[in-house]
C-alpha cells in the first residue's frame, strides 16, 4: 500500500520552480503535498500528486529529469506525541526514514506524514501491526 511520489531535479536558478508549477496548473495536476530541498546546483521537488502518472508524462515531455518513487503515507493524530507515536515502532524494528514532509487533511483533524523508507514493505506490516493507519494512495488523490 504505496502513495506514488513524483521527483523532479531543478537546476537551482531563478524561474525554474515556476516553470514547473506552471505546466502542472495549466494541466489541472493538483499538488497534494510537497517538499523541496536544495544542494549547490540543483534542487529535488518531492510531491504527491493527484495524478503522478500524467504528471510524470508532462514534465518529461519538457525536457525536466522527473522519477517515481513509492512512499508510504500515514495519518496521524494533529496533536504533540502524534508523530513520534508513528516512528517509535519503525525504529524499534530498525528501519531507516531516509525523509518526510507532512500535510493536513482538508477533511479531518488528522495530518497526514509522507515517509520515504529503506524497507517500505516491511514499514507497512509494523505500522498496520502497531494499528497505525497507511493511507492508500486512492485516498490522497481524492483529498
Amino acid at each position: 500500500m504505496y502513495t506514488k511520489q513524483v521527483s523532479v531535479f531543478l537546476e537551482n536558478r531563478r524561474g525554474r520552480l515556476a516553470e514547473v508549477t506552471q505546466l502542472l496548473a495549466d494541466d489541472g495536476i493538483d499538488i497534494r503535498a510537497l517538499s523541496m530541498g536544495d544542494m549547490l546546483d540543483f534542487g529535488v521537488l518531492r510531491m504527491v500528486v493527484n495524478d503522478a502518472n500524467r504528471c510524470l508524462g508532462i514534465l518529461r515531455a519538457h525536457h525536466f529529469v522527473a522519477q517515481e518513487t513509492d512512499v508510504v503515507a500515514v495519518e496521524m493524530e494533529d496533536r504533540p506525541g502524534g508523530l513520534h507515536r508513528i516512528i517509535k515502532p519503525l525504529d524499534r524494528e530498525g528501519i531507516n526514514i531516509e525523509y518526510l514532509y507532512a500535510f493536513c487533511e482538508k477533511s479531518s483533524d488528522k495530518a497526514i506524514v509522507v515517509f520515504k523508507m529503506d524497507d517500505a514493505a516491511r514499514a507497512v506490516e509494523v505500522l498496520n501491526k502497531a494499528g497505525i493507519s497507511v493511507v492508500p494512495d486512492s485516498k490522497i488523490q481524492s483529498l
